[in-house]
C-alpha cells in the first residue's frame, strides 16, 4: 500500500507543475486525497483535497485561484496543477488519501493515511 508523488521541479516564478499521485495496493477512489506542502522552518500545510466522488473540492486562500486538484479514478491517481507559481510555494509537496471525505476543509495530517514521499518543488528566478 503505497502512494508516490512525481512531477516536482525547478520553475521561475510564474511557472507550472503538475503533481501526480499514483496508488497501488489498493483503491484510491475509496479515498479522499489531500495534498500537504512543508517548507523549511514552517508547520505542514494542507492545500487542497477533492472528495471521493470529486463532487467536492477544497483549496487553501494560499493557493486559490491558481491550484488545481483532480483525480482519475480509473488511473488511480491523483493530480495537483499549479500555475502562476510564487517563491512562497517553495516546499516538499505531499500527497495523502484519507477515508474522511473532503467537505469544506482539510482534515488534519493524523486523519490520512497513506502518504506518499514527498516531491521536491523550488520556484526561483
Amino acid at each position: 500500500v503505497q502512494l508516490v508523488e512525481s512531477g516536482g521541479g525547478l520553475v521561475q516564478p510564474g511557472g507550472s507543475l503538475r503533481l501526480s499521485c499514483v496508488a497501488s495496493g489498493f483503491t484510491l477512489h475509496s479515498y479522499a486525497i489531500g495534498w500537504f506542502r512543508q517548507a523549511p522552518g514552517k508547520e505542514r500545510e494542507g492545500v487542497s483535497c477533492i472528495s471521493r466522488s470529486d463532487a467536492s473540492t477544497y483549496y487553501a486562500d494560499s493557493v486559490k485561484g491558481r491550484f488545481t486538484i483532480s483525480r482519475d479514478n480509473a488511473k488511480n491517481t491523483g493530480y495537483l496543477q499549479m500555475n502562476s507559481l510564487k517563491p512562497e510555494d517553495t516546499a516538499v509537496y505531499y500527497c495523502a488519501a484519507s477515508v474522511e471525505d473532503c467537505s469544506g476543509y482539510v482534515a488534519p495530517a493524523e486523519e490520512y493515511d497513506p502518504w506518499g514521499q514527498g516531491t521536491q518543488v523550488t520556484v526561483s528566478s
